[in-house]
């Protein structure tokens, strides 16, 4: 079996549940943040419709630098201002990102990807292993830390891998 073949399903699940807590974010709730260290709804909702989009960054480049020397910030997004646009660039990233992981050979998936900072090496590790660590994982962690934001605003939080609280019977 090839190894996109392999990510492909997990991927979808975790898309689809993603999505389904992305859907439930009430735009009247975009300003609320949990901590002043916090991010607000909108800001930690736009970074995770646009974390499949770093499957891209790493199928499709050798490294990233996330503190080139300018000062440039690669991956800074701008929060969305609606949830159409927020489930909008999710799925348009998704999408993009599906075909990334289909297309790479189980040869791409074991070259090295290097993460940079100010154009120093902090490390490089095989292209799959960044996938599922800096995507999926990172992906479900704020998918997490965003489950909560709705829990705490009263918004009934959505099954993931089987029924909520909010959706048992």
């Amino acid at each position: 079996m090839k190894i996109s073949d392999a990510l492909l399903p997990e991927f979808d699940q975790e898309m689809a549940s993603t999505r389904k807590v992305l859907e439930r974010c009430p735009e009247s709730k975009f300003g609320w943040r949990p901590h002043t260290k916090s991010w607000t709804m909108a800001e930690l909702a736009t970074h995770l419709a646009n974390l499949p989009d770093w499957a891209n960054e790493t199928l499709k480049k050798e490294s990233l630098d996330y503190a080139p020397a300018d000062g440039s910030q690669p991956y800074k997004r701008e929060p969305a201002r609606s949830s159409q646009e927020l489930l909008t660039d999710f799925d348009k990233n998704v999408a993009s990102a599906r075909a990334a992981i289909a297309e790479t050979s189980d040869e791409g998936y074991a070259k090295l990807w290097t993460l940079l900072a100010t154009g120093e090496k902090v490390f490089s590790i095989p292209r799959i292993a960044v996938l599922r660590s800096f995507v999926f994982n990172h992906l479900i962690h704020h998918r997490g830390q965003l489950s909560v934001y709705l829990r705490l605003n009263d918004v009934p939080v959505p099954g993931l891998y089987g029924p909520s609280a909010d959706e048992a019977s």
